[in-house]
């Protein structure tokens, strides 16, 4: 991986993608993380100051918006801070649930995310920006995100990317060592932790999809989580009204 080729052709493609669509500039969630970081570094170089990092904490950890803070001033990228723990609360209230005893419930959990997307989307609507989507090709293989959440962007920059090349292109970029060295965490509930949620490394996710050799258990487990995770990355199926059974398809 040559990275600053790669760097200038993630540029040059959402330059190409944003402005073709009618959009003035990016927006992105920040959440302190090494692929949101990577993201919104690339964002900054594409757009100068017409992109906005929108920093949503929801019951999360201090380090998450202190390490988005410490990324958005290194690299004088515009934010927001937005704190959604009231709207989450709520929410789960109107659910039947008390956010107390949520724990680590998926459902409950999964909200966060859509939470964050319908405010990146409010604010895409006022500026005129495109949604921009930290996704990498790692978890975007297996489903490791959540249907209208984090995967309800316009661009996904980094979904062609290994997490290893995340890694690599973060340190050409000089994206701070702390967020870098971060142990992976979607920051679903306290003390989660992406691959113990996973049963596997990433270093082990990333040979599978090189199609290099793994253990036989993981792979079997990988195998089944890209399956089971197919709805995720198609749109909704379409009933065709003259695709009857036995046809041969709709006119």
């Amino acid at each position: 991986m040559n990275p600053a080729e790669l760097c200038r052709d993630i540029i040059d493609w959402l330059q190409r993608e944003v402005f073709s669509s009618g959009g003035k500039g990016a927006i992105f969630g920040l959440s302190g993380g090494i692929d949101s970081a990577l993201v919104a570094v690339l964002c900054k170089k594409a757009f100068d100051n017409r992109c906005l990092a929108l920093i949503m904490p929801c019951h999360s950890l201090d380090i998450d918006t202190e390490n988005a803070l410490l990324l958005a001033r290194e690299f004088e990228i515009p934010y927001m801070i937005i704190s959604l723990d009231g709207v989450f609360d709520q929410m789960l209230l109107s659910l039947g649930e008390k956010p107390e005893e949520a724990g680590k419930s998926l459902a409950a959990a999964n909200i966060k995310p859509r939470l964050r997307m319908t405010a990146l989307y409010y604010h895409a609507a006022k500026n005129g920006y495109r949604v921009i989507g930290t996704g990498n090709k790692s978890e975007i293989a297996i489903g490791y995100f959540t249907k209208y959440g984090d995967a309800g962007v316009d661009l996904e920059p980094i979904g062609d990317l290994l997490k290893e090349e995340v890694i690599k292109l973060s340190e050409y970029l000089q994206i701070p060592r702390e967020i870098i060295d971060r142990e992976p965490t979607a920051g679903l509930w306290e003390n989660q932790n992406d691959e113990d949620e996973m049963g596997f490394s990433y270093r082990e996710l990333d040979c599978y999809l090189r199609g290099e050799a793994v253990d036989p258990a993981i792979q079997k487990k990988i195998a089944e989580m890209q399956r089971s995770s197919e709805h995720k990355r198609n749109m909704p199926p379409i009933y065709l009204k003259n695709n009857k059974a036995g046809s041969k398809g709709a006119n």
